[in-house]
Formats: structure tokens, sequence, C-alpha cells
């Protein structure tokens, strides 16, 4: 497994826990890493062998001098990126079946040098898989994108929007659940408050924020629910984490949110967790309001009433696979507008609830049985 960002996005993490729990360690697995002290940090050594992917650059080598020509030259950094991965994954002996782990890194427009680092790869691997992935179909009228994912033997994509514009690229493209809905949670020590209490989880993401049209349109849209949550019910709050990447840390908005309502002893900031035990945590939710996919994702799997907060691709194939239709399901962030637009949008999943958790059961009973058949694709 390879393109795999570090344990401190539980995403990731997620991810690679339930492939490992897919393939039923058939095989001697091996993960390759943006950043194995994440990895490390959250034990994920204990199940998997971890190498270091991204490694400092040869400056002495013709490759660095070939890159740095092309970057000053012509500003094309591509080659430069992907020179960091080409030592781990050159000194890998040959394997049988390689996993592009990343699973939305082509949702992005700078995707270039994944073009690179799969010519590496391709020379050490009998099958390239792209796996549990998401595709903005815009990338894709690249010609250089398009050549890269059509050098993959096999696509395993999470959702149907993303499913309709790879298959057009590359006819061995298969539709299947994102492997982490088969994600196992871990039980841990809840504060007091859950015990007692109906409780609503919330998560909010930098990268929601870098997407918003109007500045401060997010946060005032998560202000405003987080008000009229706690003047009209009795509910609490929980605001959950699920990435704490320096640069890219959920606790940053989750924190400004907790400071603001903390002394009405109704809303509590959760540390970090593992993402199996994030998973717990947001089963013991009775509604979530999520950023983040694999939080939704979470959510989703333990049949709670979910909004999504999104800002791609992604989040409105996953809800259109499991409702017949994004709307109402998904707030894209681009949308909000005015102060009350995430309330509103939550108010509709308050009043559904009893049918979106059938839905849910029904979606998760089908995803159970597709689980049966998914490494037997992989390995034919």
């Amino acid at each position: 497994m390879y393109a795999h960002g570090g344990s401190e996005n539980h995403g990731c993490e997620a991810i690679i826990r339930s492939t490992i729990s897919v393939l039923k360690n058939k095989q001697k697995l091996l993960l390759l890493s943006y950043d194995e002290t994440q990895d490390k940090k959250y034990q994920l050594d204990q199940i998997i062998e971890i190498k270091q992917e991204m490694d400092f650059i040869n400056k002495m080598s013709f490759d660095f001098v070939r890159a740095y020509c092309k970057q000053k030259l012509f500003h094309n950094y591509h080659e430069m990126d992907a020179l960091m991965h080409k030592n781990a994954i050159e000194q890998l002996e040959q394997v049988d079946i390689s996993l592009f782990v990343g699973g939305d890194n082509y949702c992005y427009s700078d995707v270039k040098n994944y073009s690179i680092i799969n010519k590496y790869v391709r020379k050490k691997t009998k099958k390239m898989v792209l796996w549990g992935a998401s595709v903005e179909p815009e990338i894709l009228k690249n010609e250089v994108i398009q050549k890269d994912i059509a050098r993959y033997d096999y696509i395993f994509v999470r959702e149907s929007i993303s499913y309709d514009a790879l298959k057009k690229v590359n006819p061995n493209t298969y539709l299947y659940p994102d492997p982490a809905f088969y994600l196992q949670s871990e039980k841990i020590d809840l504060p007091k408050e859950f015990d007692d209490h109906f409780m609503i989880g919330i998560n909010m993401s930098p990268m929601i924020i870098s997407h918003e049209k109007k500045q401060g349109q997010a946060f005032k849209n998560y202000d405003y629910l987080i008000n009229d949550i706690l003047k009209k019910t009795d509910y609490l709050i929980t605001l959950i984490p699920h990435v704490i990447w320096q640069t890219n840390d959920d606790r940053k908005p989750l924190t400004m949110l907790y400071e603001k309502y903390k002394d009405t002893g109704r809303v509590i900031l959760i540390d970090d967790h593992n993402c199996q035990q994030q998973k717990y945590i947001i089963g013991k939710c009775q509604f979530f309001i999520g950023a983040r996919t694999h939080a939704t994702i979470a959510a989703y799997s333990q049949c709670i009433p979910t909004l999504v907060v999104g800002y791609s691709v992604k989040a409105r194939g996953i809800a259109k696979d499991l409702f017949g239709d994004e709307q109402h399901y998904v707030l894209p962030v681009q949308q909000m507008v005015h102060k009350e637009d995430l309330t509103h949008a939550f108010q509709w999943i308050v009043e559904h609830k009893v049918e979106i958790k059938a839905q849910l059961k029904q979606k998760m009973f089908e995803y159970s049985q597709l689980k049966k058949v998914y490494a037997r694709e992989l390995y034919e």
C-alpha cells in the first residue's frame, strides 16, 4: 500500500485498518507511509509493516539536476515532488499487488506527480490498483491524468459519480463502498456527560473553510447551529476532530467553538483518538454533522442520521449511493450564503430521522454482503 498520508488524518488511518480487515491478511502486507512516526503514534505498526515513503532527495544525483532544471526553467515541480518517493519505491522487492490508498488524492487539481510516482511503482509490481478512491471528473479532462488512470490494472472506486467518470477512461473500474465502512469500533471510557444525555456530534475542518465562497461563513453557520441546538433542545454537543495535521488541524476551529460555549456545560471537546476509538465516540451520538469524509462514514456505518458539510465529489457521491439523492444529505460549503443555512439543513435531517435510519440499515446490510466479494475481485 502506498500514497498513505499518515495517521494524524484518521481517514487515512481508517482506510489502512479496514483494508487489512477486508484482505484478511491473505498476503504479507507492507505500508509505505508519508510519515511513519504518525502511524507508530497510533500503533498501526502493530498490524502491518511500515516503511517511510517520503525521503530526502540526493542533490548530487542526475535525477535531481534534471528535476531542478524543469522546475526553474518551466515551473514544472511535479518531477521534484515525485523524487521524494523514488528511493523508497526502488528499494522494494518485487510485489504482487500495489494499492494506491490515497482515497481523495485525485480530487484536487495538482495530481500530475502521481503519474510519475506510478511509473516508479509499475516497475516493482505485477498489479497496480487504485483503491477506495474518488476522482474529481473535471481532472480527467487532463491528458496526463487520463494516461495515469489508464495505467491501473484495476480501480476500486467508492462512489458512483467518480465511477461513471472513471469507467470511461479505464474499463477495469469497479464500484464498492469505501473500505472504512467495514472499520471496527474500539470501546473507550467516555466523559460522564455521555451517560444520561442525548448527544449531537459535530466535526468541522479547515478544509471546508478553505472552500467557502464568503470568508467566515462556515464558522458563522456552525456557531449559529450550536446556539440554536442549545436554545431549543436538551441535547448536549460533542465536538470531534478527525484530522490533526499541523497544517490542517480540525482542533483549531473546534476549539474556537468550544471556547465560546464551554460555560454552558453542554458542549464537550473530545481529545484526539485513533480512528476506531473515534468511531466508537461517534456511535454514541444521536445525530452527526461532519465535514471530514471518514468521520461521516463512521456515522453512516452505524446508521446515525448525518448531515455532511461537503466541498467535493466524494461527499456528494457517497450520499447519492446511500440515499439515491445527495439533496438534503449534503450541504456544500460553497452554498452557505446565510448564517442559518446549516441549521435549516440539519432541521431536515432531524425531521426525517426515522426514514434515514431505516435506509442506512438497509444499505449497511447490502454493504456487508459486498465485503464477501471485495477481496475476491482484487485477487482474481
